[in-house]
């Protein structure tokens, strides 16, 4: 934490104090929704209400939030087969994570609004406080449905945690000087996701898979002291009107969006009527939660903010960037293990590039966008990176390239990823009032987490269509069922020229995935350069 913290403060001693911007401006600006890429600065009280020592306190004890929300993402996944050893419950193993999905999803607009409202401390704490309650009650679950349970309250407190501190950051700095934090905490989620497998496997071993959860009582309850000590306690609004109806009509229409992405080619078959039924109430949910928000006095969230450009298309854009990255580094691993012959482990290493091309590049991409305030170049530059990393990776998968290849590939994807990510962010918080910047940071995130589920399920029905049909078509008739069921261990029993037409099937398949990924990649990248179009300011 060290390194962020030199890299972000020396410049403060100069460069800290936003530039007062006359009231009438922003107003009209917000009113008319004119949109070009000119930051508002945040209001002066805003901002000097942190002095150099606050700020300080408070960006430790952010970094040390999204770090420990960071990690729970990912390093529960290598401790679920002890879990499932110790508790029972195979079937409902998936449960873990799709129960602490839903309610971070759900929460997470709902902590925008609220922090709007009630001021981001104590909504900070509630969520850190929740958090590690629920932390607790997982290490010390004694079945396999009590820690869903618990894994869904967790997530409940975790909806705030990434939200929050990337909303704080956007109090806490002008906004000339969002990049840098950004690109700061991006880099530290980078090293966080790699480190959580990795982490989650020593702490099994070594200690308990209980340990998985209780490591965050320390982290959390140093954040938790961090944050409280150096955020100010903000305004609230006197007599605030919570939107309890779009919070409910929300909750519902996520919780199904999400259960449908998550099921569909597993549980549920794309072309079944109980598919058909969900998305159909989905959708029912999701028209009567925007019928709400048009007529609350105050909504949930506010539709006023999609008719600002430069916000709606970065959301928008975020969201198919998700799409696509969780629905190609999925399957990737897979790929290295079943046409490459990887090892897990070897097939984990192979991520590495990515992380630390992506922890390097969001840094200086950071500092680069503080310096030259070229947000919208620089983000057309990271996902146009994105979707070349991305195309190269599918035509590789799909000529069966050596793994050096991929590694190239990969370390190009972490560049875009790095430069692209935290310009986004700062976009969209330099397009809204200060006075949503909480809603909007949660938006963003929501689309986000939508994305990716999205992203996940649509690769994952191509992967698996294309390999169906390529079994089928195969001269040696196997029971393709069945060896779906079981996997690539069903390939042992199998003659070497047939273990060769299955790999290459695997190899098809997945490539068709990827392919699916680069194309919506690709349409990222036109969302921002159309938009830069649009208001004919590419030096934004």
């Amino acid at each position: 934490m060290c390194w962020m913290l030199q890299a972000a403060f020396p410049f403060w001693a100069i460069r800290g104090v936003a530039l007062p911007v006359p009231h009438d401006w922003l107003h009209d600006r917000f009113l008319t929704l004119q949109d070009p890429f000119v930051q508002p600065s945040s209001t002066v009280a805003t901002v000097s209400a942190y002095t150099p020592a606050t700020r300080i306190l408070v960006f430790s004890g952010l970094i040390l939030t999204m770090v420990m929300g960071a990690l729970d993402q990912s390093i529960v996944s290598t401790a679920l087969p002890t879990i499932v050893t110790d508790l029972g419950g195979l079937a409902h193993m998936s449960w873990v994570v799709t129960a602490f999905m839903l309610t971070s999803t759900i929460a997470t607009p709902m902590y925008g609004k609220l922090s709007d409202m009630f001021g981001r401390r104590p909504l900070l704490a509630f969520s850190i406080g929740a958090f590690l309650a629920a932390s607790l009650l997982c290490g010390l679950a004694q079945g396999m449905w009590q820690l869903i349970v618990f894994r869904g309250l967790q997530g409940i407190g975790a909806g705030g945690l990434m939200t929050l501190s990337q909303t704080v950051i956007g109090d806490m700095v002008a906004p000339q000087q969002r990049g840098r934090y950004q690109g700061l905490f991006t880099g530290a989620f980078a090293v966080s996701s790699v480190a959580g497998p990795f982490l989650g496997g020593v702490l099994t071993s070594a200690l308990s898979w209980r340990w998985v959860f209780l490591v965050n009582l320390p982290v959390g309850g140093l954040a938790m002291v961090l944050v409280m000590l150096g955020l100010p306690a903000g305004q609230r609004e006197a007599r605030p009107r919570i939107d309890y109806a779009g919070a409910a009509l929300l909750s519902v229409a996520t919780a199904g969006f999400l259960l449908l992405f998550n099921s569909l080619g597993t549980t549920l078959a794309w072309t079944s009527p109980l598919t058909c039924a969900l998305l159909g109430a989905s959708v029912a949910f999701f028209m009567l939660f925007i019928r709400q928000e048009r007529r609350a006095p105050e909504p949930l969230v506010s539709l006023d903010l999609l008719r600002i450009a430069s916000f709606s298309i970065c959301v928008a854009a975020t969201g198919i960037m998700s799409f696509a990255m969780m629905g190609s580094l999925v399957f990737l691993p897979l790929y290295y293990q079943l046409v490459l012959g990887q090892t897990p482990e070897m097939s984990g290493l192979m991520m590495l590039p990515q992380v630390g091309t992506m922890m390097v590049s969001s840094v200086a991409g950071g500092y680069v966008s503080s310096r030259t305030q070229r947000y919208a170049p620089l983000l057309a530059l990271g996902v146009g990176i994105e979707f070349s990393a991305l195309t190269l990776i599918a035509l590789c998968a799909h000529h069966g390239a050596p793994a050096l290849f991929f590694l190239l590939s990969l370390g190009g994807l972490g560049v875009g990823m790095g430069i692209g990510m935290p310009n986004a962010t700062v976009i969209i918080q330099n397009s809204v009032p200060p006075g949503m910047l909480g809603i909007a940071t949660a938006m963003m995130s929501f689309i986000r987490s939508l994305g990716g589920a999205l992203g996940v399920a649509l690769s994952g029905g191509v992967m698996a269509l294309t390999l169906h049909n390529r079994l089928h078509a195969l001269p040696e008739k196997i029971d393709v069922t069945a060896f779906l069921e079981k996997g690539m261990a069903a390939v042992h029993g199998l003659s070497p020229e047939m273990h060769l037409q299955i790999r290459d099937a695997y190899k098809a398949a997945i490539s068709a995935s990827l392919s699916v990924s680069s194309s919506f990649m690709f349409v990222a990248f036109l969302m921002i350069v159309g938009l830069m179009v649009r208001n004919g300011r590419p030096s934004a």
